[in-house]
């Protein structure tokens, strides 16, 4: 069975396509091959590799402009996640009733395969990797999408798999009604994205807790029990699914918990259990604890061999800026870990690695509030280099914390400023808080400049 209902979207006629990135064109070229008349619209640029996708698959688009009249005449609506509900065009549609959801969605219409969902402010991405790592370790047809990997919806189209393991981000979900996962992993829910929730953290934790929607009794719903607005929402929200919670400081007799002897083990209903001491992990970090533990509870809901599990939490390598070392220079670690574009993620890597540290900070700020990194700011960066545009409120915040907060013109001047400040035994960490877009393009682009820097020291 499909995930989705078909009865509950347009099956055919004209299907627009909001924005022509990844997910974007992934969408069109399914609704294509379904016989839908595709139009694809981008109020910015399209990049010439999307570009040329389109031409070759004979699909109309328009770039630089949202012809608002053709659009709102439209059967359906696939919008990427970038566009906030505030946007006017969006407003329009609403208002005109056009039916408007995600590439997700659309595509979940299409295929039955196990969706394997996951979300949260922090982790997604490592616990989404590790996942898939696993279940192409133990022999499964596993496809990698949502927001990391190719397009879902291009998969569905033209490189079916029995599974997927969908990265799954509350933008995607504002969009996603009538969605199922199989397996929905929630993973911790901390302040991020508030411009986007009129700044309630109420909205945000709703946004999260969709994925839990529309689940049976024959679903799982793995989450951290350590989280605080996890176990507050689990009062509000409730689903049919299997439990499995995931904790470290307590022991649970469903799901997974950490024993005296810092084994994790793994209880999942009618399925072998599994332990591994975390030593053995190849990802070192509390956090890491947790996201292996999420990973490990959806590989048991998958029956993998608890070989294979072990060999793979054993193996892997993180993803590239994320928490990714970079070189050892002059007896000094750098670390990348530009992904961190929020205040939680910041506390995450601060709290994988030993004082001194040499903290490279700031961004576009998100209306972020430090208060949670104080303590481990005291106790372990000797100093701040901050980057972006807007530095002031890093200032305020840490000026009593610590010894030094410095301000750069670029990248390469913040890791020259960060190696000046380094002793040996010290770690320069680009973990910045905050978004990348007045500097950079995007956080990928930001990690790079700082490889690119400390490759020059």
């Amino acid at each position: 069975m499909p995930n989705i209902a078909h009865t509950y979207y347009p099956q055919q006629g004209s299907l627009v396509v909001l924005g022509a990135g990844e997910s974007g064109v992934g969408a069109a070229i399914l609704g294509k091959d379904k016989g839908f008349d595709v139009f694809v619209s981008d109020k910015g640029a399209i990049a010439e590799n999307y570009k040329n996708t389109l031409l070759s698959e004979g699909i109309a688009f328009e770039e630089l402009n949202h012809s608002e009249e053709r659009i709102l005449k439209a059967d359906l609506v696939v919008k990427s996640p970038g566009i906030p509900e505030k946007a006017p065009l969006v407003k329009a549609l609403r208002a005109a009733g056009v039916p408007m959801i995600s590439e997700i969605e659309f595509a979940a219409q299409y295929t039955d395969a196990r969706l394997l969902c996951i979300t949260g402010s922090n982790g997604k991405s490592t616990t989404t990797m590790l996942t898939y790592y696993m279940l192409q370790k133990g022999g499964v047809d596993v496809g990698l999408a949502g927001n990391i990997g190719k397009s879902f919806a291009w998969q569905v189209a033209r490189e079916k798999h029995a599974v997927y393991v969908l990265e799954i981000s509350s933008f995607m979900l504002d969009d996603m009604y009538h969605f199922r996962a199989d397996v929905a992993v929630l993973l911790n829910i901390t302040p991020d994205h508030l411009d986007r929730y009129d700044y309630k953290m109420e909205n945000y934790v709703a946004s999260k807790f969709r994925m839990i929607r529309n689940q049976t009794a024959a679903d799982y719903f793995i989450y951290c029990l350590d989280d605080s607005e996890i176990v507050k929402g689990l009062e509000k929200y409730s689903t049919k699914a299997v439990h499995l919670p995931f904790t470290q400081e307590q022991i649970v007799n469903v799901g997974a918990y950490l024993d005296e002897q810092k084994d994790i083990q793994i209880n999942v209903p009618n399925k072998e259990t599994f332990a591994m001491n975390i030593e053995e992990l190849s990802l070192q970090g509390k956090h890491n604890v947790y996201n292996n533990m999420a990973s490990g509870l959806v590989a048991k809901a998958q029956e993998l061999r608890n070989q294979t599990m072990k060999e793979s939490m054993g193996s892997y390598v993180n993803i590239e800026h994320r928490l990714e070392h970079v070189a050892c220079i002059g007896g000094v670690n750098y670390i990348n870990d530009s992904k961190a574009t929020n205040v939680n993620s910041v506390w995450y890597a601060l709290e994988s690695f030993s004082p001194d540290i040499i903290l490279i900070m700031g961004g576009v700020d998100k209306g972020n509030d430090y208060e949670m990194l104080r303590d481990l700011v005291k106790s372990k960066v000797k100093a701040i280099v901050c980057i972006g545009e807007d530095t002031v409120r890093i200032h305020e915040s840490f000026e009593e914390d610590t010894d030094v907060i410095v301000n750069s013109s670029s990248m390469q001047d913040a890791v020259e400023m960060a190696s000046h400040l380094a002793q040996k035994g010290d770690t320069v960490l680009l973990s910045p808080a905050c978004a990348s877009f007045d500097w950079f393009k995007n956080y990928e682009e930001r990690g790079d400049k700082f490889k690119e820097a400390v490759m020059e020291l």
